[in-house]
């Protein structure tokens, strides 16, 4: 694919938005650029790339382009055109401040361009939004809409639907987060009938962060349209590293003498108080530390602990850390976050609720406990420390028991790969296609063929069977007795004559009360008595609070609580203080471990196993193993070899039996594939037991295997034929027992509910738990009558395909049966490593979730129509993520067209036919070295019988004499005559074998290709292919990017392509050097030499608009007013000329206001754009005000402006004539400094500095050719107070909005944010404010964090296109510098010295030993920076000066451009020590006196 073009693509845009975007940024990002291409031409786009890759501005330049350009539509209620869902409603909030710069700057550069300035209005609609906020949206509807989507889908259900006719574009962000889910296909359904209203259907824009398949998700996004995928590389390092706190976990030694509780008895070893003192000082040695735990129940244990740990060390009642969980309350977790950002907290014991969405600041470490559940939340975990792109996240990983560690070790190898699992679309749930239609037809009727294909056209329904829509329709129209259950009364009318559905009276309502697709879990609140309804503590399980009992008291967050009441909803409870309380458990906790990530863990487990000691602990030191953790997983290798004389891993499973301490049998199998794979075994295993021994044996799934307890018996007990099914047999048993499943009826109420079978009484509040549930088994009693009731076949789908992974288990039965996959039966006297490990998750399973009384454990088994089922569940198709550039590579590589493959010699031509099969003379002419002769080298070849002549497809090639038999039996070749016979033998499958060679000598192919490269019939390559991929050694599937239809490719070559494709993806850049920096900030700030004719780069900018350009970047910078027109801006803007800066202030564009006064009438300026000061005008100075200067701001506060004798009479005493006029200048001058006074012109404050140029009304071209003495006293007050005097605008007072456009200030102004250059800038709050926003701004996609420039630390921010243009700064180390100097001012923010970098050390003088001051970013100073490198730093006037290198080279060149410099604009310059010793004598007076410089009995001396 070539590369785009930037100008191209920006050469798309309209003027304003080009040259606001161009003036704003360096250059587009590569997913900026491939998104506009992509959404220019009308076409869908998925934009797929981390943090800080401009995201948000690739999705929505392009429409905001659209909308200044066009006229709004004539109906303002069409007006909304751009519609962005979120699924976080917070994420609106930040798209908001997003879009406010651009939507400012394109309105602002179309201004100053001519034009007019657009008006483009954004609002926000979500859950969270009043009423009276949603009614203003409606009557006036913004052009940008952001949403989340269940707001849509109630839009779309009510009136405000009509706003919605004018949308063009829709944006989805985080499509990934939703893509796999039901929550997803219900956006997907609700798309579809937004796209069903508009003229066209609205282009659609997703972004994502990264995942597997990008063309899954691509495919979710655009339904049955293509869209393009936008991948940029990138790149995240991480540093994992997995602990064991003790030599033996099998043998902990104990910690103290007595058990905890007080008894006296012997403490039980145990991992866990090692675990914790372990974390605890892990804790103390970081700023911030964030522990994650797979449960609930182990955060609320582990906080517990580490806070008593915590107090025994420090003897304080300070909480060392809280837990943050889906059940502490909203407002205790907003707390929890503030409190660890702000330091006030050092550490969060939380589950998954950390892992996406919420900015944490700067967390320094984070601690797994347990291996993480699957490679994706691993990362997202993990990524919390160092969560800014580019920089590095630590990650402490702790077991808790030895199989752990190899589980920790997968997880770590897989998370530093990027190995995540795949994603996949949920294939045809019914539920949300129910609840869609009755939405869809509540306001008007729909013709049932075009509802039909308008849901086929969204791909989680694009293989809906019309049978299974059908059923739907029936469910709705009212075809079950609903006088049985009436919530199965008609919601629909269908009419079969005409083909339409009509909603009846009240679908409206239920679908927007009912609507929506999170699943109620069926949690408790808890409530403090004595509140009413008031402070919410948390919530807890239902499982639980059936099994708790009023006076029982438990944990929740870091206080005990005793229940006082148990109520139909909710649980009342007061505070026990100490007490000690049970943990909490929740149903909800088990993650399991994909299938994916188990066949890696087996693979893993059998490399290891196989590995000599070097290799292995070579790999493991890579992985990221202590020395105990190694030593652990050593042993468990080693002992679980010699226990079952086997390692269980992906291709051999183990049967493992024993008996227990009561003297039952245990038999367990080992197997790797996680829980979603042995929870359907377990139920398949539990019916067989049943079927055949009459009793139930209790089969519990684990992520490493199923646990089987039996009781004693005297017959042999049963082995590995437990676990052996045939894969159809066992696909039908599953399906048949998970209708009496405790999960089945857990998720038939989540089903019908959505389905809005169970709709709420009060939408204000939710059903009441016990009724949700009574009504849900009332309606299962009915549909269990119906074999094709849609949402108990929906409900089965659920269950086997995202609760449990049936296709995988059937594919691992079915590779048991043909032996691909081996199970190994061994009996052992006591349990192996593993079983132990297993064991300990079981008693947990016992201890905490096993009998409960609520589990409707063996309902009747519902019947279910499996032919309606198999069509339901359908096909998923494979498609990989695969690098083209890395394609073309191995295309070269495979072929022998890169050149170090090429053959050297006739040898290397007869490998050549071997390997790749017949050639042309010309194909072997590119395969071959030029000085080879291939036309005599053929022809001596085929002398010598090796090779020979044939024709094939219609064109002659050569081939080797191997293939002769292959080729007549495949394509009725001619044989010529002396080929041996050893080579005319009939071989077994000839096709086969020349499409398996044309496999493996290429990337992935079409059909066609094969075909027609051997004349072959499309029919006989297909069937080979078949036959091919039937024996696992081809794939098919579709591989390549953009391309189109199936795909086929060798099984080996797709492994080097993926492996290759990852290895693309992870190249890490370094950072760059001091001077890199040096050299880009100037190039940024548009910086050139103020000096005229010295050769150096000349200023980047020019005219008036370039002073506006200059002072865009520099607004709110305060810096010496001398400073201002003598360096600042002449070194920004060619010719500079203060008539420009006047012009733009009187015009009312610019304002000036001071910062403070300096010795010499000096004082500190700022420049700001008139549309922007409220924002970045610095508070004023609390200054104690006269009575005069009370009566000017009184005068002043009405607005307007005054000369110094209109001001001077207004605040004129009574009876006072005029005043007196030096008194008034003075305090007038006092407000200025202040902050609080302003001019339409600099001329008084060049009068104040010393020297005034005479102002003239003059036009734009005419300049100041120099400064004039003051002129005398005219009748409009002194040259000081010249001009219109006026109040600076009123500041904005809200300290968010101040901050966030600071740092927006800032990232223009520097490009990189450094914690320097924050400091330098003096910001409010610090850098951990500005940490804060720059962090909240990575996390909209807005800048990246990394480690960009080397010395700096991590926390670096800048855009991505700006980290781009950084790097073109860089130097060859073997290059010779560049030597381009320039003179600054010591405080210009184009200085990194003293800023973003720190002060190089001077030279010390040879006689003095030490430099007699430190440089500084002071008042008057300079600084001379040589190829991006501190060269000199003079003090002001000259008179001192510091060197920081002795190098003639780079002195001279300085020299000179100094000079010119003061010439130009500072008209003179002594300079009289040089590192605290005389100047004389020194490398730099060479250097100066060559320059111009005099030598005078003071020093070197120039003037002009």
């Amino acid at each position: 694919m070539t590369a785009l073009e930037p100008a191209t693509v920006l050469g798309r845009f309209a003027p304003a938005t080009r040259e606001w975007f161009s003036g704003a940024f360096p250059a587009p990002t590569p997913a900026q650029l491939g998104a506009w291409d992509a959404i220019s031409t009308g076409r869908h786009a998925l934009v797929v790339a981390p943090t800080g890759s401009g995201k948000t501005l690739a999705a929505f330049l392009w429409s905001i382009d659209r909308l200044a350009a066009e006229p709004p539509p004539d109906d303002p209620r069409r007006r909304t055109r751009v519609l962005y869902i979120s699924p976080l409603k917070a994420l609106g909030v930040d798209v908001e401040r997003n879009l406010r710069s651009p939507l400012i700057g394109v309105t602002q550069t179309a201004l100053r361009l001519g034009g007019a300035a657009p008006s483009i209005t954004v609002g926000v609609r979500s859950g969270d939004t009043p009423s009276a906020d949603r009614r203003a949206l409606q009557k006036s509807p913004p052009d940008i809409l952001i949403t989340t989507p269940e707001s849509l889908y109630l839009m779309l259900t009510a009136s405000a639907r009509e706003t919605l006719d004018g949308v063009t574009t829709v944006i989805i962000d985080e499509v990934h987060a939703i893509a796999g889910t039901k929550r997803g296909a219900h956006l997907a359904l609700t798309l579809e009938r937004l796209d069903a209203r508009l003229a066209t259907p609205a282009q659609r824009i997703g972004l994502s962060a990264t995942v597997r398949p990008p063309e899954e998700v691509a495919r979710f996004l655009g339904g049955a349209q293509p869209v393009t995928i936008v991948q940029p590389p990138a790149a995240k390092t991480f540093d994992l590293s997995v602990v064991v706190p003790v030599d033996d976990m099998t043998q902990p030694p104990t910690i103290g003498g007595d058990s905890p509780d007080g008894s006296g008895a012997p403490q039980t070893p145990s991992i866990w108080p090692h675990v914790e003192e372990d974390i605890v000082d892990r804790v103390l040695h970081h700023r911030s530390t964030i522990v994650f735990a797979n449960s609930r129940r182990l955060a609320e244990r582990l906080t517990a602990r580490l806070n008593e740990i915590y107090a025994l060390k420090t003897e304080t009642d300070d909480l060392l850390a809280r837990a943050h969980h889906g059940s502490v309350s909203k407002e205790q977790r907003g707390e929890i976050e503030e409190a660890l950002k702000t330091g006030r907290l050092r550490c969060v014991v939380a589950t998954s609720s950390l892992e996406l969405g919420i900015d944490m600041g700067a967390v320094d470490l984070v601690i797994q406990v347990e291996a993480p559940p699957s490679v994706a939340s691993g990362l997202q975990r993990v990524g919390r420390a160092g969560h800014q792109v580019g920089e590095i996240s630590r990650g402490v990983l702790v077991p808790k028991h030895r199989l752990d560690v190899l589980h920790a070790t997968v997880t770590s190898e897989r998370m530093t790969a990027g190995l995540i699992e795949e994603l996949r679309v949920l294939a045809n749930p019914l539920d949300v296609l129910a609840q869609q239609t009755v939405a869809h037809v509540a306001l008007e009727p729909c013709d049932i063929e075009q509802w039909f294909e308008q849901v086929r056209r969204s791909a989680p329904f694009a293989t809906l069977p019309r049978s299974a829509f059908d059923a739907v329709l029936d469910l709705l129209s009212g075809r079950y007795p609903s006088d049985r259950f009436s919530e199965l009364r008609p919601r629909v009318v269908w009419d079969r004559v005409n083909g339409t559905l009509t909603g009846r009276p009240g679908a409206q309502r239920l679908a927007v009360t009912s609507g929506g697709t999170i699943p109620d879990r069926g949690l408790f609140g808890v409530f403090i008595a004595g509140e009413g309804n008031g402070r919410r503590v948390g919530e807890l399980d239902e499982e639980m609070v059936y099994e708790s009992r009023v006076g029982d008291v438990f944990a929740l967050g870091t206080t005990s609580w005793r229940i006082q009441e148990i109520t139909h909803d909710q649980v009342i409870v007061t505070p026990a203080f100490g007490q000690p309380g049970k943990v909490p458990f929740w149903k909800g906790d088990g993650l399991g471990r994909p299938a994916e990530l188990g066949r890696a863990l087996g693979r893993t487990t059998r490399e290891l196993g196989a590995a000599t000691p070097d290799a292995r602990h070579e790999r493991l030191v890579a992985a990221g193993l202590d020395a105990r953790a190694e030593a652990n997983l050593d042993a468990l290798l080693r002992e679980q070899a010699e226990a079952t004389g086997q390692l269980p891993n992906e291709l051999t499973l183990v049967v493992e039996r024993f008996r227990d301490e009561l003297g039952d049998w245990r038999v367990v199998l080992h197997s790797p594939y996680g829980m979603a794979v042995h929870a359907p075994w377990a139920l398949a295993v539990t019916a067989r037991i049943r079927e055949r021994h009459g009793y139930d044996g209790a089969a519990i799934a684990a992520d490493d295997g199923i646990v089987v307890r039996l009781p004693d018996t005297e017959a042999q007990p049963p082995g590995a034929e437990l676990f052996l099914f045939e894969a159809d047999e066992l696909h039908d048993l599953v399906t048949a027992e998970v209708g009496g499943s405790a999960v089945f009826a857990a998720r038939f109420r989540e089903c019908a509910a959505r389905a809005l079978l169970l709709p709420r009484r009060d939408p204000g509040r939710r059903s009441p738990l016990w009724q949700q549930r009574q009504r849900a088994s009332q309606l299962l009693e009915v549909a269990r009558e119906f074999p094709d009731f849609p949402i108990v076949l929906e409900t089965v789908r659920e269950v086997l395909q995202d609760v449990y992974d049936l296709p995988s288990l059937v594919e691992l039965a079915a590779g048991i049966a043909q032996r691909s996959i081996r199970i190994v039966e061994v009996e052992t006297p006591s349990p192996s490593p593993f079983a132990r490990s297993l064991l300990f998750g079981y008693v947990a399973a016992f201890l905490y979730e096993g009998d409960s009384p609520l589990a409707e454990r063996r309902a009747a088994a519902l019947s279910i129509d499996p032919a309606l089922l198999a069509e339901l569940l359908g096909r998923a198709e494979l498609r990989e993520v695969l690098d083209p550039e890395v394609i073309a590579q191995l295309e070269a590589e495979l072929q022998r067209l890169a050149p170090d493959r090429r053959a050297r010699d006739a040898e290397g031509v007869v490998d050549l036919l071997r390997i790749l099969g017949p050639l042309s003379i010309a194909e072997v002419d590119d395969r071959t070295l030029d000085e080879v002769d291939v036309t005599a080298a053929l022809e001596q070849l085929a002398r010598e019988n090796r090779v020979f002549r044939t024709t094939i497809a219609g064109e002659q090639r050569w081939a080797g004499v191997e293939d002769a038999a292959r080729l007549r039996d495949a394509l009725g070749t001619p044989i010529p005559h002396g080929v041996p016979s050893a080579f005319l033998e009939p071989v077994p499958d000839p096709v086969g074998d020349l499409v398996a060679r044309f496999a493996r000598t290429r990337t992935p192919f079409a059909a066609t290709d094969v075909a027609s490269r051997y004349g072959l019939g499309i029919a006989v390559a297909t069937d080979a292919l078949r036959r091919l991929a039937a024996d696992r050694r081809l794939i098919e599937g579709e591989f390549r990017p953009g391309a189109s239809g199936t795909e086929w490719v060798d099984a080996e070559v797709l492994r080097r392509l993926r492996s290759r494709s990852l290895a693309a993806l992870r190249k890490e850049i370094e950072p760059v050097s001091h001077g890199t920096l040096g050299r880009f900030l100037p190039a940024w700030q548009h910086v050139g030499s103020a000096g005229v004719g010295t050769g150096a780069a000349r200023p980047g900018l020019q005219g008036p608009d370039g002073v506006l350009q200059a002072i865009e970047q520099l607004q709110g910078a305060a810096l010496p007013a001398s400073a201002w027109e003598t360096l600042v801006l002449p070194s920004r803007v060619r010719d500079y000329s203060p008539a420009w800066l006047d012009e733009l202030c009187a015009s009312g564009e610019v304002v000036w206001a001071g910062a403070g006064s300096l010795p010499g009438s000096d004082g500190w300026v700022s420049l700001h754009l008139a549309g922007t000061a409220p924002l970045s005008l610095a508070e004023p100075d609390d200054l104690e005000l006269t009575e005069r200067q009370r009566r000017v701001l009184e005068a002043l506060a009405g607005g307007g402006g005054f000369f110094f004798r209109q001001l001077a009479s207004a605040v004129a005493a009574a009876g006072e004539a005029g005043g007196d006029d030096a008194a008034l200048v003075d305090e007038l001058w006092q407000l200025v400094w202040a902050g609080l006074l302003t001019n339409d012109t600099l001329a008084p404050l060049r009068a104040t500095l010393g020297g005034t140029a005479t102002r003239k009304a003059a036009p734009r071209a005419r300049s100041y050719r120099g400064y004039a003495r003051p002129a005398s006293v005219t009748q409009s007050g002194p040259p000081t107070v010249a001009g219109r005097w006026s109040l600076l605008p009123e500041r904005e007072t809200d300290p968010t909005r101040r901050t966030a456009v600071a740092i927006d200030r800032m990232l223009e102004r520097h490009g990189i944010v450094t914690r320097g250059a924050v400091q330098a800038e003096g910001l409010r709050g610090g850098f951990a404010l500005a940490y804060s926003v720059l962090a909240r701004m990575e996390e909209a996609g807005s800048v990246r964090r990394g480690y960009i420039v080397e010395g700096l630390g991590a926390a670096q921010f800048a855009t991505p296109a700006t980290i781009d243009r950084v790097r073109t700064f860089g130097r060859d180390a073997d290059a010779a510098p560049a030597l381009a100097p320039l003179v600054l001012a010591a405080t210009d923010p184009a200085n990194p010295y003293g800023a973003a970098l720190p002060w190089p050390a001077s030279l010390p003088d040879a006689a003095a030993g030490s430099t007699a001051h430190r440089p500084g970013r002071k008042a008057g100073s300079l600084v001379v920076l040589v190829d991006g490198h501190l060269a000199l730093y003079l003090e002001r006037g000259g008179k001192s000066v510091l060197t920081f290198t002795d190098e003639l080279a780079v002195l001279e060149p300085a020299a000179v451009e100094l000079a010119a410099v003061v010439r130009a604009r500072l008209r003179s310059l002594r300079v009289e020590r040089v590192n605290g010793a005389s100047a004389f004598g020194t490398p730099l007076a060479e250097a100066l006196q060559a320059a111009g410089f005099v030598a005078t009995p003071q020093g070197l001396r120039i003037r002009v």
